[in-house]
């Protein structure tokens, strides 16, 4: 493997390749702040930098779209320059947000061709629109560079086994299953579910493959995503029937019902096609990545709750 720096390294994707990569924060690397790029190239030396750093709190992007852009576009130009001029590798990882949310040629989003990495135009949100100026300015700074998106993505049962900081939706689903009788779930959203643990080691196997010359992503925009596609309410479902709790405590609702400063995409589903291209295996269907840490955790919850009961009985 290549010596490897990921960028927002406190965040999911930074967590998951921390084993193998450099992995600082913001406090050490400051995508606003060029000095603090060349500071950490230089400490680091990495021959491959993945961009995991962005502004994500989408609704806070609505009224903040200048912070989002300052991380999002310009942060990620800077980035972008300070690796061409060292000759580094430089990943960029997006979103499924670049694209308008809205369903291809109005087809079912139950069947629907998930989109392609065209060059996308119309985000909805503020968030969106930043993210899809990065890709462009990356691109423009530094052709070789190759743009990745993924959608929907989550740690889940390993946030929580870990006590990992933070949240996502499997692990918030994971909470919420244990606090309420019943929960209510968007229905009318559909996207990729994507484990950021199967996410990383794809982008390892990129890496690998480059680097023994049998694949060149260089240049590229790339969709890295779960396979197959849910609804949110169709992922959460499955949350529960894998903790072996009743499916039926979660219940659809509409997204009129959970209005958002930002709205969400209806359909953001994304295709493997670009990733097949290249000669690579995609991720797999993504109730495959779901259940095998959801299993495990409610086995140990088993055994905790069967040891709580034998000291009781003690």
């Amino acid at each position: 493997m290549p010596r490897l720096l990921v960028t927002g390294g406190r965040g999911q994707l930074g967590v998951a390749l921390s084993r193998y990569a450099d992995t600082p924060g913001r406090d050490d690397l400051d995508l606003t702040e060029p000095a603090s790029i060349a500071a950490a190239l230089e400490a680091y030396t990495p021959e491959v930098v993945i961009n995991a750093a962005a502004y994500t709190d989408v609704d806070g992007a609505e009224s903040d779209e200048a912070g989002a852009r300052a991380i999002n576009s310009d942060g990620a130009q800077s980035l972008a320059v300070a690796c061409r001029d060292r000759g580094i590798r430089l990943i960029h990882i997006s979103t499924d947000y670049v694209f308008s949310g809205e369903v291809p040629r109005g087809g079912d989003p139950a069947t629907a061709p998930g989109f392609e990495p065209h060059d996308p135009t119309g985000p909805t949100t503020a968030y969106g629109r930043t993210k899809l100026a990065g890709e462009r300015a990356v691109l423009t700074a530094y052709p070789e560079a190759t743009i990745i998106r993924t959608a929907w993505l989550y740690t889940g049962p390993w946030r929580v086994i870990l006590d990992q900081p933070g949240g996502d939706f499997v692990a918030t689903m994971i909470r919420l299953e244990s606090e309420r009788e019943t929960v209510n779930v968007v229905n009318d959203q559909w996207g990729s579910p994507t484990y950021v643990g199967s996410m990383a080691d794809q982008l390892l196997g990129l890496l690998s493959a480059e680097k023994a010359g049998s694949v060149d992503a260089r240049g590229r925009t790339l969709h890295l995503a779960g396979g197959g596609r849910a609804t949110w309410f169709e992922l959460a479902r499955a949350v529960f029937e894998f903790l072996g709790a009743d499916p039926e405590r979660v219940q659809p609702c509409t997204s009129e019902e959970f209005p958002r400063p930002a709205p969400r995409p209806e359909f953001s589903v994304l295709s493997d096609r670009s990733w097949r291209d290249l000669g690579l295996d995609p991720l797999g269907e993504w109730r495959e990545d779901l259940g095998p840490g959801l299993t495990y955790l409610a086995s140990s919850r088993n055994q905790s709750s069967r040891g709580s009961a034998r000291d009781r009985d003690a």
